[in-house]
């Protein structure tokens, strides 16, 4: 959970902006999180790594959760097997008033009260767990058909980009 001050803040802002506050990520990040999945779609962005080191970017679903980004992927898509070799990937957040970048390891979910506490996190879609996995009649067009993994990202850097006052720009090594 990082839901508490980062220990290393570094401020980015060359226009001499004091250095966003970490309660406003945080804030951002939960409000952003309470939006329908209509009104988040387009806001969350994964980029992961192929295998002959060329980056890979996708939008997604995200769901954030005590200090955790949460998303899903099939297993056959392009994300999915750059992380199942490589789990570094970064998340972005396109939020009012602040954007957000997110720098950790994604890894798979199994645990099953685990799946099943984030799928209700996931109600707007409502997926039901089977199998270690969510499943449901849809998802995203380029998801393929379900099971869909359920991956955790634990954050290592954070960086926050003020897009409104009070401006500025923001570092922070977890």
């Amino acid at each position: 959970m990082i839901d508490t001050r980062p220990p290393e803040q570094t401020n980015l802002d060359g226009y001499g902006h004091d250095p966003i506050e970490w309660r406003r990520v945080i804030e951002t990040l939960q409000e952003v999180g309470t939006l329908d999945a209509l009104d988040a779609a387009g806001r969350y962005w994964l980029a992961t790594t192929r295998s002959d080191g060329h980056p890979h970017v996708m939008p997604v679903g995200a769901i954030w959760d005590h200090g955790s980004f949460f998303f899903t992927a099939g297993p056959g898509t392009q994300k999915a097997k750059n992380l199942a070799r490589d789990p570094h990937c970064v998340i972005t957040v396109a939020a009012p008033g602040t954007d957000i970048v997110v720098e950790g390891d994604a890894h798979r979910v199994t645990d099953d009260d685990e799946l099943h506490r984030v799928a209700e996190l996931f109600r707007d879609w409502g997926p039901t767990v089977r199998e270690g996995a969510f499943w449901h009649e849809y998802s995203a067009p380029s998801a393929g058909p379900p099971p869909w993994d359920l991956y955790e990202i634990i954050p290592s850097t954070v960086y926050a980009l003020a897009t409104a006052e009070p401006y500025g720009a923001t570092r922070w090594r977890l």
